[in-house]
């Protein structure tokens, strides 16, 4: 099993600091590399570089929740979101389906509550949220 795993390249998981201006303000923002390359494929489905998507991802968060807390965390569950959803087919993998063409409410239907903002519910993975939702009596 860890073969799958510690197979990775160690470069993948080295870090990175990346500079970005948010209203003016330049902050620094780590992540390991393979996030950075996830949030670099989702922006460029949508035609945008990685800074221009971290800012959109900012603004959208301020707008939607008042606050920002570790925006570094936000962002590792952001790559790791968009990965399990292309895993689940709920975001195609063709990378040219750009991710503001999606229809959200369908991407986002019947997922773990765990995953809903504000979702404290049992931690599920996404693959069995759909076969327990079957096994519930009617």
């Amino acid at each position: 099993m860890c073969e799958i795993f510690i197979s990775a390249n160690p470069d993948s998981y080295a870090s990175r600091t990346r500079s970005v201006r948010l209203h003016g303000v330049v902050t620094s923002i780590r992540l390991e590399n393979l996030y950075w390359e996830v949030l670099e494929e989702i922006g460029r489905r949508d035609d945008m570089g990685v800074v221009q998507l971290i800012e959109k991802l900012y603004d959208e968060l301020v707008a939607a929740r008042g606050a920002v807390g570790n925006f570094s965390s936000f962002l590792r569950v952001s790559a790791l979101r968009y990965m399990a959803l292309q895993a689940h087919q709920r975001i195609p993998m063709d990378v040219s389906v750009s991710i503001r063409s999606l229809d959200a409410s369908q991407v986002l239907n019947a997922l773990p509550a765990s995953w809903a903002a504000g979702g404290t519910a049992e931690r599920e993975p996404i693959a069995h949220a759909g076969r327990r939702a079957q096994q519930q009596p009617h």
